[in-house]
């Protein structure tokens, strides 16, 4: 018979109830995507007014979006941090010290002071806080999807592992909504379109406020975790490293390439999707501001401006959490049938569609002579992109740690999936806006940009190999 007394603790780990399994994941995950939409909303309706008042509506645009993504530089460091602990301790302790980190930061960015407060200093204490996010996330991704696949029955494995992806469109939902009820609440003096007085004074602290609501829920469940019986293996036959990090470089380098390019398409996909297209279809159009301009008495340059589709906030909002609904129902699509086909076949068969998707942008975000078929086209193009969004990102909660043997997967998956973070996320905003410009307010560029990197993804994935057979509880890595 099994040991099982208290002086031989290893020999059998408390299984998690797959109830709490889910939930560990998905809730934490979902704050973590929470507090992202948060920043990024408030990157383009907030951030360049009050804290990059430059003069100038693009600069000030790509100051603010400069911020946002100097969070995806910190996370790599997160992911090392964060990785070595997970790997070396285990994963519940790491994933509440991401959780801790990411909400402290939140809540300290709704208080902080404006540039008229404090000058400067007001983006500083922005961009540092904005680093401990995205260091914070450097962890929080991979932890979670360590959670759910680690504990998945066998053969569900990428099934469980979409629950942390599911984070993502309900932390838009949920972020979002909040948004969009704060600006219908708050008096607007000049339309529901516009912001109002009130909304830049206080009404846009309140999301990032609400976030310690939110970060108490999560703690709870996830201090309720144990162990799961995969790292408890490694842990009793010694094949947990000292330094996980030069291991995985050392044994594991090819993987932390593919890795880091399988997940490309999907990061420039996804803020494209979410930050690109909210100051793109909320942008005025040449007469639209050009009548704003005459309105006010105030000159207006056509040939410098840069213009949109001209939809107000709340409108635009609304069509993107319509999206986000099918980026939701996709992703759990997903799972299922990466289990039943191989994950390697659908990304191939998914990302060859982000590499088409990329060529149709003028296609469908075209002002057109009737503002309700331009309305049309822009929301067939949002459910279109979310659906491939969350063909895409569903498996990566099964793919990336399949990668890597348990005793370096926290570090290997946090690593290439943060790497691709800086590639794909961090610069994706702000290519997208300069290439915008650069069209003088045509998307094609942008839509050419998202198939070059689609061609860069399918070539890791055919590189790379099939890893739905893979047995997660003898992959635990060289125990010497």
């Amino acid at each position: 018979m099994p040991d099982t007394s208290p002086s031989s603790p290893h020999t059998a780990a408390p299984a998690n109830p797959r109830s709490r399994v889910i939930t560990a994941s998905l809730i934490g995950t979902t704050i973590e995507f929470y507090d992202f939409y948060v920043y990024a909303t408030a990157a383009v309706l907030v951030f360049p007014i009050l804290f990059f008042p430059t003069g100038n509506d693009t600069t000030a645009l790509l100051a603010s979006f400069g911020v946002f993504g100097a969070a995806m530089v910190a996370r790599p460091l997160g992911a090392v941090i964060f990785g070595h602990f997970g790997d070396r301790f285990g994963r519940k302790a790491t994933l509440v010290g991401s959780l801790l980190t990411m909400g402290i930061a939140t809540f300290l960015i709704g208080c902080l002071p404006t540039f008229n407060d404090i000058g400067w200093w007001a983006a500083l204490l922005l961009l540092v806080l904005r680093l401990a996010q995205g260091f914070a996330l450097g962890g929080e991704w991979s932890g979670a999807a360590l959670v759910a696949t680690e504990n998945a029955p066998a053969g569900k494995r990428a099934w469980y592992g979409t629950f942390p992806q599911l984070g993502a469109p309900l932390g838009f939902i949920i972020a979002n909504s909040i948004f969009l009820a704060i600006y219908f609440l708050l008096p607007h003096p000049d339309g529901p379109a516009q912001r109002s007085e009130e909304f830049l004074a206080w009404g846009w602290r309140v999301p990032f406020l609400f976030s310690a609501v939110m970060v108490i829920v999560g703690l709870w469940v996830r201090l309720r975790l144990v162990e799961s019986q995969t790292f408890v293996k490694a842990e009793s036959a010694g094949a947990i490293r000292k330094f996980p990090l030069g291991t995985v470089i050392r044994r594991h380098g090819k993987h932390l390439v593919l890795g880091t390019f399988i997940m490309l398409a999907t990061y420039v996909l996804f803020y494209l999707m979410t930050s690109f297209t909210l100051s793109y279809g909320t942008t005025a159009t040449t007469e639209g501001a050009r009548a704003a301009a005459e309105a006010a008495g105030t000159p207006f340059d056509a040939s410098s401006y840069v213009p949109g589709l001209g939809f107000g906030y709340t409108d635009f909002v609304i069509m993107q959490i319509i999206g986000v609904v099918f980026f939701g129902i996709f992703t759990m699509l997903s799972g299922p049938v990466a289990d039943a086909i191989g994950r390697r076949r659908l990304l191939l068969g998914v990302t060859a569609l982000i590499i088409v998707f990329g060529f149709t942008f003028t296609v469908f975000l075209s002002p057109e002579s009737d503002p309700k078929f331009t309305g049309a086209l822009v929301q067939a193009f949002l459910v279109f992109g979310f659906m491939l969004m969350g063909v895409t990102f569903g498996p990566m909660g099964a793919v990336l740690p399949e990668l890597f043997p348990t005793n370096v997967r926290y570090s290997g998956s946090a690593i290439s999936y943060n790497l691709s973070s800086i590639l794909g996320a961090a610069l994706a905003p702000l290519i997208a806006v300069a290439l915008w410009a650069a069209a003088d307010g045509s998307p094609v560029l942008v839509g050419l940009y998202l198939s070059a990197m689609g061609v860069l993804t399918f070539i890791a994935l055919v590189l790379s190999p099939e890893t739905k057979d893979l047995d997660y509880t003898d992959d635990i890595g060289a125990s010497h």
